[in-house]
């Protein structure tokens, strides 16, 4: 088991990772700003599953496949924008009435949500690489099984960022609720949810593989 001082340099990479506006984030404040509470924290829920397989990836070696095989990465990324491009085509074509509902969601909507947040996760190569370019840092052979250390840091990352996303989910809904109380904004939550989908998917397909 790593020591109480790697999983606080871990907790504070970790922080500062989180805390950094990115698709996750973005995609967790736009359900929490246009579903409120409920959806927010499902999407994150997703995410952070996500996060758990890409982990499970690391540790079996898997995540090592992106840089011997440049083309899985790129067919990844693609998969993940034309899946963004579906998730924005459907918000922009739902009534309005279901996505602006900002009541609790039945067991399907949950699930719709956190199966959102768990594909928006997997299907970008980046986290992989950030796992296995940061993960091994603060592993340590000699401290015991090297699959449960990265487990393990995975569950601090996922509990900070549960910390900075939970915020972010209480912050966004209640600024949802105050922009709609009272009125109805008609069909704009569904163009700004489209909007969002398609910058992400842009982001993902055009931005390239990093060095």
């Amino acid at each position: 088991m790593p020591d109480l001082n790697t999983f606080l340099l871990f907790a504070v990479a970790s922080l500062a990772l989180v805390a950094t506006p990115g698709p996750d984030m973005l995609l967790i404040a736009a359900r929490s700003g246009t579903q409120g509470r409920l959806a927010g924290f499902a999407t994150y829920l997703g995410v952070a599953v996500g996060s758990f397989c890409h982990a499970i990836a690391l540790a079996v070696g898997l995540s090592q496949l992106f840089l011997v095989v440049p083309y899985a990465y790129d067919a990844v990324r693609y998969a993940g924008a034309a899946y963004l491009l579906y998730l924005a085509w459907g918000a922009v074509t739902s009534t309005p009435h279901k996505i602006s509902q900002r009541k609790a969601h039945k067991a399907l909507g949950f699930a719709v949500m956190f199966r959102q947040g768990l594909f928006s996760n997997l299907l970008n190569p980046k986290v992989a690489l950030f796992f296995l370019a940061l993960f091994p840092q603060f592993v340590n052979p000699d401290a015991g099984a090297v699959a449960m250390q990265i487990m393990m840091l995975a569950l601090v990352l996922n509990v900070i960022g549960l910390l900075v996303n939970g915020a972010v989910i209480l912050m966004a809904s209640g600024a949802g609720a105050f922009m709609t109380a009272g009125r109805s904004l008609g069909r704009w939550p569904q163009y700004f949810l489209g909007a969002v989908f398609t910058a992400l998917a842009a982001r993902l397909a055009f931005e390239g593989k990093a060095e």
